[in-house]
């Protein structure tokens, strides 16, 4: 429910902040005194577009916000978690548009685009009168209206379930039949890579191995040559390292008999001898096992080539070379294997298209026989308030499937030899139609009237589904347009049997319907400092006992006036 409504800067309101009540919130006053201006303030935090010329002369920006209660409302916190806005106990939405006609949307202090801010009003409120958040003139709804007046949900969620299993199941079938087509036209060029790269077979850090093996061949004859001499200073020379150390060590042999302080230089002298020793077995080693091989060298010379043409091809580098290899031979080896793949998917599709059939077919069916039981409550609703010889009629239509040639491509269920369309609610497509007037051809409802009437069909409905409709606020913008005495009191019962189940808020100028009120409000206008302003202010029960007198009298309030008021409210 909408618990307050703060407008600031915006037309004729300077500010006012109005706290509603649960029931039935009747909103009175002159014309011309700004009722319709609160209604249009509260359209606009719901998401319906503006101007500039809103915000008040003389003020930098008009603000205006609602406060919800959010008790329950499971949609709403589901789209709250969707678009990643923080959850608290009330929901605030809120407007500021700037004289430049900028406007800024919040919902919790979250900005949002304005398609969100409406997208939440939509699931909040149902606004009649001049405005768009009319659910029932948009035609997507009156399945669901539908479904919920004769308590189908958990049918409806059957079906949706195999058809979201179906639909999941066409995406994967679509995915797999256009990648089948991608290899097809892939699979000669897969096909001469998988060749190309397997005829040089490369293996990971082979290039490394092969280059390292290439620059010594490259330099054997250094490497044999530079060897052999360090072989013969080390070892072999007449002046070899080998014979001097092994010299010097005798000598520090001697000395340490006389001096024992040697001992240390002779066993280091004695180490550096043993490790050019082994050095010079190294050496010896190695230069007997260089090769001069020309025709190994050019084998190098030619697998590195063909492999720099492989780097060049396929990636830069040899290991991405041999990732493309193992990319493609999967894809090629899955091009071998659609059909069978194919097969599986197939089965599994039509599994599930029989079970999604037979919950699309019971859940049409029941829809069926809610048509007359609801089209007969309307009209005796509607003949209620005052649109005598009224019919009303519930149209079911489906799209039957001629051909289902590549049926793979999108969603559909079988009845018998009969094929038809599939959507997220079901095979039907459900709208209302309506004829206000006896002799006149039943009309699709969104074309039927406008104003007081239309805003009586809403009423109408609205009483019918009143336990069905999930929104928790409606707004009626001058119901008892065209209409008084009789059929007034017919409406203001009407609204006030709707507030059993729903927050209604109703400007009228009607007092049999101000009396069925659980809160009454009057908009006033005010001159101050050659300044016009719109206020609103809740009435006590003396106060509210005397705008009825009003509205039954005019501006001279009498006695009979007074007494004809307290009757209408009950007070009598």
């Amino acid at each position: 429910m909408l618990k307050t409504l703060l407008i600031k800067n915006f037309a004729l309101i300077e500010f006012v902040e109005i706290e509603f009540e649960s029931g039935l919130n009747i909103l009175t006053g002159e014309t011309g005194a700004g009722k319709s201006i609160i209604i249009d303030a509260l359209s606009l935090i719901l998401g319906d577009r503006t101007k500039s010329d809103v915000v008040r002369k003389g003020s930098e920006k008009a603000l205006i916000e609602g406060t919800f209660g959010m008790t329950g409302n499971v949609q709403i916190e589901k789209m709250l978690v969707q678009h990643e806005i923080e959850r608290q106990d009330d929901l605030i939405l809120r407007r500021e548009i700037s004289m430049k006609g900028q406007s800024r949307c919040f919902i919790n202090d979250t900005p949002v685009p304005l398609a969100v801010l409406k997208e939440i009003g939509d699931h909040l409120v149902d606004l009649h009168g001049q405005h768009e958040h009319q659910s029932l003139l948009r035609t997507e709804t009156h399945g669901a209206l539908l479904d919920e007046f004769g308590g189908l949900e958990g049918l409806v969620r059957e079906y949706r379930s195999h058809y979201e299993n179906l639909t999941e199941l066409f995406s994967k079938m679509r995915a797999l039949l256009q990648k089948e087509h991608e290899l097809k036209e892939k699979r000669g060029l897969y096909d001469f890579q998988i060749k190309e790269i397997d005829d040089v077979d490369p293996h990971a850090g082979e290039e490394a191995e092969l280059e390292n093996e290439l620059r010594i061949l490259e330099n054997s004859e250094k490497l044999f040559e530079a060897t052999s001499n360090l072989y013969q200073m080390l070892y072999e020379g007449d002046q070899a390292v080998y014979d001097s150390l092994v010299k010097a060590r005798n000598q520090m042999e001697d000395l340490a008999e006389i001096d024992q302080s040697f001992n240390d230089a002779k066993n280091e002298c004695a180490s550096a001898a043993a490790i050019i020793g082994e050095l010079t077995k190294f050496i010896q080693s190695y230069n007997a096992k260089i090769e001069f091989n020309p025709e190994r060298l050019e084998q190098i010379r030619e697998r590195l080539g063909r492999m720099t043409l492989l780097k060049k091809k396929y990636g830069g580098s040899l290991e991405l070379v041999i990732r493309h290899r193992e990319k493609i031979g999967v894809e090629f080896a899955m091009a071998e294997n659609f059909e069978s793949e194919i097969l599986k998917l197939s089965t599994r599709i039509e599994e599930e298209r029989t079970l999604c059939s037979s919950a699309a077919q019971r859940l049409s069916a029941k829809r069926r026989e809610l048509v007359p039981k609801i089209g007969k409550a309307v009209c005796a609703e509607l003949g209620k308030l005052g649109i005598a010889g009224a019919q009303f009629d519930v149209r079911i239509e489906n799209t039957v499937l001629l051909n289902t040639d590549g049926a793979q491509n999108f969603a559909y269920v079988r009845f018998g030899r009969e094929s038809y369309a599939a959507f997220p609610d079901g095979i039907d497509r459900v709208e209302f139609y309506m004829s206000a007037n006896i002799g006149e051809d039943l009309k699709p409802l969104v074309r039927v009237a406008s104003g007081g009437e239309i805003s009586r069909i809403m009423l109408a409905l609205k009483t019918i589904l009143s336990k069905a409709d999930r929104l928790p606020l409606l707004v009626f913008d001058e119901i008892d347009v065209g209409i008084s005495g009789r059929i007034a009191q017919a409406v203001g019962k009407s609204l006030k049997s709707l507030s059993q189940f729903h927050q209604v808020i109703s400007i009228t100028h009607l007092p049999q319907i101000a009396g069925f009120a659980d809160c009454h409000y009057i908009v006033e206008k005010r001159e101050s400092k050659q300044r016009t302003t719109s206020n609103i202010r809740k009435l006590n029960d003396d106060e509210r006992v005397r705008e009825v007198a009003r509205l039954l009298s005019g501006e001279e309030v009498t006695e009979a006036g007074m007494h004809g008021a307290r009757e209408l409210i009950g007070k009598e």
